[in-house]
């Protein structure tokens, strides 16, 4: 493929003149710290609009707080301020360094290993001669989203609980509804989960997070790394001769890079919107059957599925879809940019 042959993955910069080992852990560290940076960053941007999407994903379908996500907005700022937008953002923060500097380590580091299976003598001054087909690219994606979902299962579940045990406060005094158990915080969650479920309980809807990560991550790397390739590509053709060999990923410019990363976090959600919506639902189940007056039942994947297109049809999977798609294209170009701009320029 032309495109497979005209390109870069993301890799540390040109001309390093340091040895082969010293270089990969460098690369590691680089990784790990501009990885946890982005990763940061995105999430301040994505956290109110990610609120939203749990409230609307995690609302039964009998007992519907919010016609929709203006009105979780306009309801969630009246009962809450502004601070309701942000309840719970302390284990997202946490797990956003975790999460990015996995998969853009895991990512970066099965692309090396497939680079130094396929060419004898490898190392970082000749990776630019040596670019990998998008089925590696995929494959490499996938990977880090698995590793990444054993970091995030259990992060999501005390943020999702953190955020909609009080959305579900609005209205119990007029239905005299049944309390939930209350929160005080991320402690106060991982409190009662241990004692109450013990450390399984951490990795409830685990199985939703696995799917979603491993082939969300995927379309994640593989959109980003395909319209980045054909930026690159169209530089290439108007250039000299001379100029297109030395044209890589860190020619782009910032719109060319946020553009690519944009249209990525899009493809993720949209995408994988409907595992997402499944794995909100059985995090949340203990406080919404709770508040609701019904008999904590634990629901699997497929039955949470089942019910949810029983109840609501396939609309139901898509709850709050449209502001998640719209959130992830500026916070993922963020991700992208602040990763690629720090660490190419390190």
């Amino acid at each position: 493929m032309e495109l497979a042959e005209k390109s870069i993955t993301l890799s540390p910069p040109k001309n390093s003149n340091e040895s082969k080992n010293s270089s990969k852990t460098d690369q590691g560290i680089k990784n790990i710290i501009f990885g946890s940076i982005a990763g940061m960053t995105g999430k301040l941007v994505e956290y109110p609009f990610d609120t939203v999407k749990t409230r609307l994903q995690s609302q039964p379908s009998e007992y519907k707080l919010f016609n929709g996500p203006l009105d979780c907005f306009r309801q969630t700022l009246k009962h809450e301020g502004l601070f309701g937008l942000y309840r719970g953002m302390s284990p997202p923060m946490i797990g956003a360094m975790l999460e990015n500097a996995s998969l853009f380590l895991v990512y970066n580091h099965i692309q090396t290993m497939v680079r130094e299976f396929k060419t004898p003598n490898y190392n970082n001054e000749s990776q630019h001669q040596a670019p990998l087909s998008m089925s590696v690219v995929c494959l490499a994606g996938g990977l880090s989203g698995t590793t990444a979902s054993f970091f995030l299962t259990p992060i999501e579940l005390i943020k999702c609980k953190l955020q909609v045990q009080e959305a579900f406060t609005y209205k119990m005094e007029r239905n005299s509804m049944i309390t939930n158990p209350r929160y005080n915080g991320p402690f106060d969650v991982i409190k009662h989960t241990l004692k109450t479920h013990g450390i399984s309980g951490f990795y409830r809807g685990h199985s939703g997070t696995i799917v979603r990560e491993t082939v969300g991550t995927a379309a994640w790397f593989s959109t980003y790394e395909f319209l980045t390739r054909l930026f690159i590509l169209n530089r290439i053709d108007k250039s000299s001769f001379n100029e297109r060999q030395n044209i890589t990923k860190d020619d782009l410019s910032a719109i060319e890079l946020m553009s690519s990363g944009a249209c990525a976090g899009m493809a993720y959600n949209l995408l994988m919107f409907p595992v997402d919506s499944i794995k909100s639902q059985m995090q949340t189940d203990e406080e919404i059957m709770k508040i609701t007056g019904k008999d904590v039942v634990k629901r699997g994947f497929w039955r949470v599925g089942r019910e949810l297109y029983k109840s609501d049809g396939i609309s139901g999977f898509y709850r709050g879809c449209g502001i998640t798609v719209a959130r992830a294209a500026p916070s993922s170009a963020i991700i992208f940019m602040t990763y690629v701009s720090t660490y190419f320029k390190d």
